[in-house]
């Protein structure tokens, strides 16, 4: 009963090897506010994995990084399908928010969106 919009467990990038996997070998960039980093490889069995990063550098107190955690998942969640219809490869991301305000959901959602669709035309 898992809707094409919902944000399983299964879709978190949560395995130490594949973090490190990502970070060691993965291709980045910045599209503000974030930094991304992202690592795909061809599969049989395509899968889309995202890791949610908002950095306590930035944000000392531990509401406001929720809250910005909150609507970059909500962001990815909703625009998720851009990178899902493409080749079937299994694709790691990271998105590290790495701005010191705190800025509205429609600008979060407007950069995962040029985030997203970056990768998808690279892939």
């Amino acid at each position: 009963m898992s809707d094409d919009r919902s944000l399983p467990r299964t879709e978190r990038l949560r395995s130490l090897g594949a973090v490190r996997r990502l970070f060691e070998s993965g291709e980045s960039g910045f599209v503000f506010p974030f930094r991304y980093v992202w690592f795909a490889e061809a599969d049989s069995v395509p899968s889309v994995e995202v890791l949610f990063s908002v950095p306590k550098k930035f944000h000392k107190r531990a509401n406001r990084r929720n809250l910005l955690r909150r609507r970059t998942k909500e962001a990815y969640r909703l625009q998720k399908g851009i990178v899902r219809c493409g080749a079937p490869v299994n694709l790691d991301l990271a998105l590290i928010y790495s701005s010191k305000e705190a800025l509205p959901y429609k600008t979060i959602a407007h950069a995962v969106r040029r985030i997203l669709e970056t990768i998808a035309e690279r892939l």
